[in-house]
């Protein structure tokens, strides 16, 4: 399978989902926007994408972020729905994943950073994909928006600070809010780029301390991605 990830900045590596492409014999490429590279003229070359996630919008300008042109990625999404190709967005990939379903993004209740549990709900524990994760796990967070809805789109996943966690639009087209594919390098990069982030943690009730962000074994939500990769690739 040749899978096509876009990714908006260094600091929001692939990070699990790469590692169990490569680890599985999938043919990759990367679009790292950071570096002013192009996204795909259209889908024709690949099989599957996976967005990643980032600190802008779908509400971003160029002006705000001249490498971020959401409107050109909502348009390639839609390309690889049109033709029934697998999507799986993540964070800011599920935030354009829902506007290519005409389904707004919104504010999150609660900003989220850290590890928290989420909770599976009754249309997550009948999907079969998502057996694996039990009742519920805990999960990587960082956020403060959330993916739109639309009128078929079953909310799979909540947390107590955000009741969309994980959102299936299509059974070829996921979106992930949370993160399982961190790793302790993955989340020091993202905490080098908050600003103030001990201040913040005192005012926000879902910002976990950096040393617990730090000290987290994330082995556990990573194989969890593997095994529902399997199942949606299968």
């Amino acid at each position: 399978m040749k899978i096509h990830f876009i990714v908006h900045e260094v600091f929001e590596a692939p990070g699990a989902y790469w590692e169990w492409a490569r680890n599985r014999g999938h043919e990759l490429s990367l679009t790292k926007l950071y570096e002013g590279e192009s996204l795909p003229k259209d889908s024709s070359a690949y099989d599957m994408l996976i967005v990643m996630g980032g600190p802008q919008s779908p509400r971003t300008t160029l002006a705000e972020c001249p490498y971020f042109d959401a409107a050109a990625e909502i348009a390639l999404i839609q390309e690889f729905i049109t033709a029934d190709k697998p999507i799986i967005g993540v964070c800011l990939g599920a935030q354009l994943l829902g506007e290519a379903y005409g389904a707004k993004v919104e504010h999150s209740p609660e900003k989220e950073i850290g590890n928290f549990s989420i909770v599976l709900t009754g249309s997550g524990l009948a999907e079969e994909r998502l057996k694996t994760f039990g009742q519920g796990l805990t999960v990587g967070h960082w956020h403060g928006d959330m993916p739109g809805l639309t009128e078929t789109s079953e909310v799979l996943a909540v947390s107590q600070g955000c009741p969309r966690q994980i959102v299936k639009y299509s059974d070829k087209h996921y979106a992930f809010q949370c993160h399982l594919e961190f790793s302790k390098p993955l989340v020091e990069a993202l905490l080098a780029e908050e600003v103030d982030y001990d201040e913040q943690v005192k005012t926000h009730s879902y910002l976990q301390a950096k040393h617990d962000i730090l000290a987290y074994d994330y082995s556990e939500m990573n194989h969890v991605l593997e095994q529902f990769l399997d199942a949606f690739t299968e």
